[in-house]
């Protein structure tokens, strides 16, 4: 098959899970023979290349813009796969749903990854969150097929617009590095910090974790790995939160060696965000058998199951603290639910049986299913 990807940053992924989901996918179905093109924002990807994995690069340009950065991109990127007549479209965020209906006009399918619900961020005014719910109900009308990474997402579309999109989870398969150059970069010892990991916007509510951790009585530190575009208030009012407290330590983004060093040596992982589907940060936590903490959204409580511990999101710190205390007080414990994770990280989220499902899921769409 010849398979576009749309809608993302592109890759080497630098960014977000979505990224990671095009690279992981990508270079799998290219081992499997088929021919894979990603869209990259060319002011976004640094690698210099035209192929990367076995995947075709093709960057094009966009309006660096909190609004308008991705449906300008994806636009131009649509419009540049319709003649290329691929067999595949592959899209990912609803916002981008309106999209999926054009290369559809030259015989191209059409498949939308819609993610979590997005208007509930923060950041989109109210006329970009009314956009998005209506693309929302698009991404059930025009893509061949739609779906979504979270069962409380695929009820969310059940509930609200009669339509239910296929599940298929994310991936996990992660590198279990000892700790090195990454670590002593940022003064840290292996074992010895709670790590978050995420883009610092104000709905991922890093600040739940900075505000408990200064309550807490312990030599552990508190490491925030991310950053984020048009976000330099709330990253502000964080680092003045955390002033004066040495254990806090911010790190900027890190990404592949260092993100998989920095991930495998933590000895808890907190998952504050308050919106969203499967957060791939959670499932990768649990695939480096941290002890895994988060926010209690039907999302999150859906990644850890019974293999990790949750904190009241209404409450925030107070809540967050108090779980905190008990795992720092109780080493065994700890212990016990890092096995715990690993082995859920392992038994459901696996990139080899998510590239399956995707695969099966194109042959489908393209009426191939059974003879390929």
């Amino acid at each position: 098959m010849k398979i576009a990807m749309l809608g993302t940053r592109g890759v080497p992924a630098s960014y977000s899970g979505f990224e990671t989901c095009v690279e992981q996918l990508g270079k799998r179905l290219v081992k499997r023979g088929h021919e894979v093109t990603v869209y990259c924002r060319r002011h976004h990807v640094q690698y210099e290349g035209d192929t990367y994995e076995g995947m075709r690069l093709v960057k094009l340009p966009t309006i660096q813009n909190k609004y308008l950065d991705t449906i300008v991109h994806t636009t131009l990127s649509t419009f540049h796969a319709t003649t290329r007549r691929f067999d595949i479209g592959m899209y990912f965020i609803a916002g981008n749903s309106p999209l999926t209906i054009f290369p559809r006009i030259v015989g191209t399918k059409t498949i939308l990854n819609v993610d979590g619900l997005d208007w509930k961020r923060d950041k989109w005014p109210p006329i970009a969150k009314q956009y998005i719910k209506f693309a929302e109900y698009l991404a059930t009308k025009f893509p061949n097929a739609y779906l979504t990474d979270s069962h409380v997402v695929q009820e969310y579309y059940q509930e609200s617009f009669r339509s239910t999109p296929l599940y298929i989870p994310y991936g996990s398969e992660v590198k279990h590095l000892p700790p090195g150059e990454t670590l002593q970069k940022f003064g840290l010892k292996a074992g010895e910090y709670i790590l978050f990991v995420g883009r610092l916007v104000p709905e991922n509510c890093a600040h739940h974790l900075i505000e408990a951790f200064r309550e807490l009585d312990t030599d552990r530190q508190c490491v925030i790995v991310g950053d984020a575009y048009y976000e330099d208030r709330y990253i502000k009012n964080l680092r003045d939160m955390a002033a004066g407290d040495p254990r806090i330590i911010f790190t900027g983004y890190v990404f592949g060696d260092g993100y998989h060093e920095i991930s495998n040596n933590a000895h808890i992982f907190v998952e504050t965000s308050a919106v969203g589907g499967t957060h791939p940060a959670l499932v990768e936590a649990m695939a480096f058998e941290s002890c895994v903490v988060a926010q209690d959204t039907p999302a999150n409580l859906e990644t850890i199951d019974d293999a990790g511990f949750s904190y009241d999101g209404t409450v925030g710190a107070e809540s967050l603290k108090a779980v905190l205390q008990r795992l720092l007080a109780d080493p065994a414990l700890v212990e016990e639910y890092k096995k715990k994770a690993r082995a859920r990280a392992e038994a459901v989220y696996t990139w080899d049986g998510v590239t399956d499902a995707y695969e099966r899921l194109f042959l489908k769409v393209l009426g191939r299913e059974g003879r390929d």
